[in-house]
């Protein structure tokens, strides 16, 4: 069991030891410290927004990928937003997640044959509600503006890996190349040799996080060869469901004791999705733990409790605002600087 007082006394100390640091901090620089130091932090689950953040208890609020589901996911105290990067006919990175135009825009056809230009002319559309926004596609560099400093932004690349690095030079141009993750598909050795060259070209200065299934994985032997290959400060760990409706009771090979005790030796977080999949059963990437259990069910403990009791400290979600407000009223979280303390636990159903 987690202990409030145990959490609040380490949260305290940590506050003494860093002074009047707090004060001069970034909310962005806040979050950081605890992404950079998951040891420090095993008892805080992060919460990152999928998409943005654009959906509230089933019901989609803003159009994803969107600055108005970022500034959403900010007002709520998400640490990190996801946002999916493609590039149009001219080269500009741009935020989209399909390549193509029709689900989210007003706009139709691929992403890839549009100019910069010609999708400024494209209109953001709440998806479900059909709503037109006066949003248009961001660049990169747009996006990247609004969250610097104020949140932790982690890149889905649509693209080639060869692509990060001019990813990351957008955000070195704009000073905030640590604010920035980025992630890549790991399911061998040799997979692990072309993303260690392309990430060696790069640089360092930006946060590489690794993405392990356990389609392609079956054990934590696979995870401690990434950490000694990238030295990651987070691991995303998919459990798909297997075509069944049963919930995982374990969380899969890749949420094992020794994956746990990898992460604490290797002072790394355990990513966890809960994000539905569109077409896939529900839970598709969480072994039918996600969003849907949680808030179609309204069992919470069994979806989010559930891989925080595996050892995820970071969980990304459709549903940033519900998974903030139930982690933090059952101890899975700690204040930030000038942050109210959480509410009392309430009574929520369980399956166990």
């Amino acid at each position: 069991m987690r202990t409030l007082w145990l959490s609040l006394l380490l949260y305290t100390a940590q506050a003494a030891a860093s002074g009047q640091a707090f004060a001069g901090e970034t909310r962005a620089r806040q979050i950081l410290d605890r992404f950079e130091y998951a040891n420090q932090w095993r008892d805080h689950v992060m919460v990152a927004a999928h998409r943005a953040g654009s959906m509230q208890l089933g019901k989609t609020l803003y159009a994803e990928n969107s600055i108005a589901a970022v500034e959403g996911s900010i007002a709520m105290g998400a640490e990190i937003v996801e946002v999916d990067i493609r590039r149009s006919k001219d080269g500009e990175f741009v935020v989209m997640h399909d390549s193509w135009l029709d689900r989210t825009t007003t706009c139709k056809g691929e992403v890839v044959k549009y100019t910069l230009g010609e999708l400024r002319k494209c209109r953001l559309v709440v998806e479900g509600t059909g709503a037109v926004t006066g949003e248009t596609v961001s660049t990169l560099r747009e996006m990247l503006t609004a969250t610097r400093d104020r949140i932790l932004i982690n890149l889905d690349n649509k693209l080639d890996v060869g692509d990060l690095s001019g990813m990351i030079a957008v955000a070195r141009d704009l000073g905030m190349a640590e604010q920035v993750i980025v992630k890549e598909n790991l399911w061998n050795q040799n997979r692990i040799i072309t993303v260690k060259a392309a990430m060696d070209v790069i640089g360092g200065g930006f946060q590489f996080m690794p993405i392990i299934a356990d389609d392609a994985v079956r054990d934590a032997g696979f995870a401690e060869a990434v950490d000694h290959a990238f030295s990651p400060r987070a691991i995303e760990l998919i459990n798909w469901q297997a075509g069944s409706e049963t919930l995982t009771e374990t969380g899969g090979p890749l949420f094992s004791t020794r994956m746990r005790a990898a992460a604490v030796r290797g002072n790394w977080h355990i990513w966890a999705d809960t994000y539905a999949i569109i077409g896939k059963p529900g839970g598709f990437l969480a072994g039918g733990r996600g969003d849907e259990l949680a808030v179609q069910a309204s069992l919470p403990r069994e979806a989010w409790g559930f891989w925080a009791d595996r050892g995820a400290t970071i969980i990304q979600t459709d549903e940033p605002k519900a998974a903030i407000d139930w982690l933090a009223a059952h101890d899975f979280r700690m204040p930030y600087a000038n942050e109210a303390r959480p509410a009392e636990p309430a009574n929520t159903a369980s399956i166990n």
